[in-house]
């Protein structure tokens, strides 16, 4: 992998510290299992809404009632 800095003129240490955070993402995409969920993903799924309590009328319940997909 190459990294080319394209603007500016950053410090060895500024360098550093992006290739930490590069190599840190790369590794733990790395360890997340085949077939696994991506991070976040469960945040759109309809039955997160279900489980715990079907909407009751008020004022908030048009945003429980919508089912995204």
């Amino acid at each position: 992998m190459t990294i080319k800095v394209l603007r500016g003129n950053p410090t060895p240490e500024e360098l550093a510290a992006a290739l930490a955070v590069v190599r840190a993402r790369a590794a733990a995409a790395a360890a997340v299992p085949p077939g696994a969920a991506p991070p976040g993903a469960a945040w759109s799924d309809p039955s997160r809404i279900a489980a715990h309590r079907l909407p009751q009328p008020g004022p908030t319940t048009w945003a429980r009632s919508y089912w995204p997909g």
